[in-house]
């Protein structure tokens, strides 16, 4: 007889050597030792490949009571060996139905157990699949469970999703129809394996509210505001080409189900209720837990205004105002995110919400709440420093709807504080020009706007025509706010008359003029002056190295520029000349339109 086979009988007749050494015993009587040796003879009939004949321990009516108390010590070699053979493999098929045999026949408890252990020791490429492989059992169990059974459904669901929550989400067309590592299909398991659970829910919801149903739904909701989180504040839920149906807009569906089933749909969009918060000694744990559900509940109020998810059960009788006052703190949840999957998801449910309403109508009181204040300032922070252009030209567009959606004195309100908030040249340059369409609707309305007229324009001017550090200022860094205010300047001079005087910039044209044209004058001479010389030295510099391309740097307004050719660096300076004589000829123009106006005057007067 061969030495393997003789092996692997012995292993068969040790095994059954303990069940018929067991099957006399009592249950009460079992010992350590009987559940060491069933686990050791197990595992070795699995491991050599005789599943068929443990099948048949385990079938046998005779040995139910040893099965119930032991079976559970055999799921992790269970386990090991499925995904050792191949899918058509008869002994894999022989393997699954052993753990269907387990699931039906052992001590619930004890299985339960042993199932969570397992999935708690998986990790990486092999999460997926063995949650998917222990989610039917698992399920099982947990229906036979009499007591703590909100407790066990909680602990399943949790341990399920930290074991996938490391898995990278897959966000292109090509990877989700790969599904690579399995997410897709596995997610969407695991609301099949709670529906049961669900279901429960609801029927006593419809009975009475006693506290183990309480404590049962409050497992569910946390599950859902997981599954919220990760994957789908992450996942590509647009509806892609090619592809049926999406894997996460179906998960997407299924998560908005049971929170409408579960009574706390409704309740999540406005109430933002988070939940039985535990209470956390540590406050670092307490921030954590604030920030997941903040995360939860944004990607919620995505999935149902821009992805319309669950808008069926919406109650329509709110104002576009008051959505947009209920979105705006998921809003900056989501633009102080630099992921483009997350920021992506804050600049539409932004734009879903300013969609809705008309211009001029959000009244300027919004912006008494601080999160008015806070997305515009995270949507410049996007316009200026996100790496992702058409992110960036989406927030461009997002920020002027946004300013167009508010009354006058809204509008005034977000100008000054954008102003004085966004450091940056080309933002302040965007503003201005705002700051000169309204002016222009002002003059051109058969009434006036208090707003950009008179006393209220001239402390915005205040504002727009100065230069941060006079004369020292840095043209170049600021010449797209000084193009702007300059151009600004220029329109009001050609457009009020000094007779009328309806923008009061003639009343300030002396401030004007001390505290913006004449220093703009003085730093423009100064810069120019500064540029000249660095050509004039680089020429020098080029003619003794005998060569256009020797590498070196320059320092220019205190900044070192980086390392480049000679020839590049002159064409740098040559473009900041240029900049500068774009400024000197609207400032001139500017400076002569003034003294033409007032020849005029003076000439009116005499």
């Amino acid at each position: 007889m061969p030495e393997e086979q003789s092996q692997t009988i012995m292993a068969v007749d040790e095994l059954q050597a303990i069940i018929q050494r067991c099957q006399v015993l009592e249950e009460t009587d079992f010992k350590g030792e009987d559940f060491d040796l069933f686990q050791v003879a197990g595992q070795k009939c699995l491991e050599d490949g005789y599943a068929a004949q443990l099948l048949e321990v385990i079938q046998n009516e005779k040995n139910k009571v040893i099965i119930k108390n032991m079976g559970w010590n055999l799921i992790s070699p269970l386990v090991r060996c499925i995904f050792t053979y191949k899918q058509e493999d008869d002994k894999r098929e022989h393997c699954l139905k052993i753990l269907d045999q387990l699931a039906q026949l052992c001590n619930p408890k004890e299985l339960f157990l042993g199932l969570l252990e397992q999935i708690e020791q998986t990790s990486g490429e092999q999460a997926c699949q063995t949650v998917m492989l222990l989610l039917q059992p698992l399920q099982t169990v947990l229906l036979k469970l009499q007591n703590k059974k909100a407790y066990s459904v909680g602990l399943s669901l949790a341990m399920i999703m930290n074991q996938l929550t490391p898995l990278p989400v897959p966000y292109t067309k090509q990877q989700i129809q790969e599904d690579k590592l399995g997410l897709c299909q596995c997610c969407n398991a695991v609301v099949d394996f709670a529906k049961p659970f669900v279901n429960e829910v609801v029927k006593n919801m419809e009975k009475s509210s006693e506290y183990n149903d309480m404590e049962l739904k409050e497992e569910l909701l946390k599950f859902c505001m997981k599954s919220l989180k990760y994957p789908l504040l992450t996942a590509q839920l647009e509806q892609l080409e090619g592809i049926e149906e999406h894997p996460f807009r179906h998960f997407a569906t299924e998560i908005i189900d049971i929170l409408w089933n579960i009574g706390e749909l409704i309740p999540l969009v406005f109430l933002h209720r988070k939940g039985k918060s535990p209470h956390w000694e540590n406050q670092e744990f307490a921030d954590i837990e604030q920030k997941n559900s903040a995360d939860s509940l944004a990607c919620l109020s995505y999935l149902m205004f821009v992805q319309h998810f669950g808008i069926d059960c919406f109650p329509m009788v709110f104002s576009p105002s008051y959505l947009l006052q209920c979105n705006m703190m998921h809003i900056e949840v989501l633009l102080k995110r630099t992921e483009e999957s997350m920021l992506s998801k804050g600049l539409d449910l932004f734009e879903s919400c300013l969609l809705r309403m008309e211009d001029n109508s959000l009244l300027h009181q919004y912006l008494e709440f601080r999160d008015f204040i806070n997305v515009p300032q995270d949507l410049v922070k996007v316009m200026t420093l996100c790496p992702i252009e058409h992110l960036r030209k989406k927030s461009l567009n997002i920020l002027q709807m946004f300013i167009d959606k508010f009354d006058a004195e809204g509008k005034y309100i977000l100008f000054r504080c954008l102003l004085k908030t966004s450091n940056h040249a080309g933002v302040e340059g965007y503003i201005i020009k705002n700051i000169k369409d309204e002016i222009h609707l002002s003059l051109t309305k058969a009434h006036d706007n208090i707003w950009f007229t008179g006393h209220h324009l001239i402390s915005l001017l205040d504002l727009v025509l100065s230069l941060p550090e006079g004369a020292e200022t840095d043209l170049l860094q600021n010449s797209d706010r000084i193009m702007a205010s300059l151009n600004l300047l220029r329109y009001l001079i050609i457009k009020d008359c000094e007779s009328d005087n309806k923008t009061g910039v003639w009343t300030t044209l002396a401030k004007i003029e001390q505290n913006f044209l004449k220093p703009l004058r003085v730093g423009l001479n100064m810069s120019k002056a500064h540029y000249e010389a660095e050509i004039k030295n680089k020429k020098e510099n080029r003619r003794e190295a005998h060569s256009a391309n020797t590498v070196c740097s320059v320092t220019v307004s205190g900044e070192k520029m980086p390392a480049m050719t000679t020839k590049m660096q002159l064409q740098v300076l040559h473009s900041a000349l240029f900049t500068f004589d774009l400024i000197e000829s609207v400032l001139a123009r500017v400076e002569e339109l003034i003294e033409v106006k007032i020849k005029a005057v003076m000439d009116e007067n005499s």
